[in-house]
Parts: structure tokens; sequence; C-alpha cells
């Protein structure tokens, strides 16, 4: 089988530092697992939570992280100040767009609504053709457990086709995401066509 070339990998995650251990065991051990790859890390730049267990844990592997953050959180002072690079954008699409196209592939951690909405988007932009690497779901604990369901019953129910199963993966553990972003065939932007049902 065809190993990807992997660079560096979008990784979404929770802010929140009020959630159990586990989370922070396995953000912990992604961080490490992408820096000894030498895989480059983007993400939010975020200073608390699992966005910045992952980028701690990844920059002490001797790793690098690109933080991407809109200029009004910087002025709040919510961003990492010991990160590799620190790319400021003037909007959170701007910011969204910018992570995309740094990267390779995405890996989603556990997280609220934000991260939902950005594995959701990149999800529909894989569906689009406009985003053709691996998107890896980490279900730790069972966190993305309805979520997975909920796909599945949008593709039972015909408001996504069957083929569309294929534009993400799901691991239960890091090391078993970052396998799946060196085995996941890259997208085939010609499926584009069969964005509708």
């Amino acid at each position: 089988m065809k190993r990807n070339n992997i660079t560096s990998v979008t990784v979404y995650c929770a802010s929140s530092t009020q959630i159990d251990e586990c989370y922070f065991e396995a953000a912990r051990r992604l961080g490490m697992l992408l820096a000894q790859k030498e895989i480059r890390i983007i993400n939010g730049a975020g200073s608390m939570g699992l966005m910045a267990t992952v980028s701690d844990a990844a920059l002490d592997a001797g790793g690098k992280v690109t933080g991407v953050i809109p200029s009004f959180m910087v002025e709040q002072g919510w961003h990492h100040q010991q990160l590799s690079e620190l790319r400021i954008t003037d909007t959170m699409h701007e910011r969204k767009q910018l992570m995309a196209d740094l990267s390779e592939g995405v890996v989603a951690l556990p997280g609220g609504c934000g991260t939902l909405e950005e594995l959701l988007e990149i999800i529909t932009w894989k569906q689009l053709g406009l985003y053709i690497h691996p998107i890896v779901i980490l279900n730790t604990n069972g966190y993305f457990d309805a979520l997975i369901k909920q796909l599945d019953h949008a593709v039972d129910e015909h408001f996504m086709r069957q083929q569309h199963k294929a534009i993400w993966q799901v691991a239960s553990t890091p090391d078993e995401a970052v396998e799946l972003l060196y085995t996941t065939p890259l997208w085939d932007r010609s499926v584009r066509k069969l964005a509708a049902i």
C-alpha cells in the first residue's frame, strides 16, 4: 500500500480545561507522536486545554507547531506564546482556510462547537473536492460516537452517498490516528460530481 507523504497536520481540538484526564493523555500522546515523525502541527494557537497540551507535548519532543489565530484573539491574549510560528489572520474564516491550506491531513480531537464546526466544514470541503487529504476523527473515550452515528444516519437516509463514508476515518488511539494519516488514500477530486444526491 502506498503511504502518504505527511509533513504537516492540522489538529482540531478543545480549549476547555474542565475535561477528563483521558483527553489530555491522548492529546499529549498525539503531540509527541507527530513530533517524533517530524510532522509539523497546525492548530488554532490556543494557550489552554487540549490545544495547548498538543502543542506543548510536540514542542517538548522537539517538534514544530504553527499556530493560526485571528487578531481579535491575540488582542485578548488567548494565543500560545512559545510556538514555532504564529500566523495572524483578520477573520475566523481566513484562519480556517489557512489551517487547511497548510496541512496534508487533519486529526480531530474531542471538542465543543468550534471543533465540531471545523470538523464538519473540512468534511464538507472534502466532499466537494476542495480538500483531498486524510481526515481522522480521534474518538477518545467514545466521545464522537453520537456524531459518527449521525453521519451514518445521513448516509442511510440518502442525505449523503455511501461513498462519502470514506471521507473520514475513525481512530480509537493516537497511534492509530497517525497511522491512518499515512494509509488513507488521497481523495479523488472528480468525486465532487457525487456531492449531489
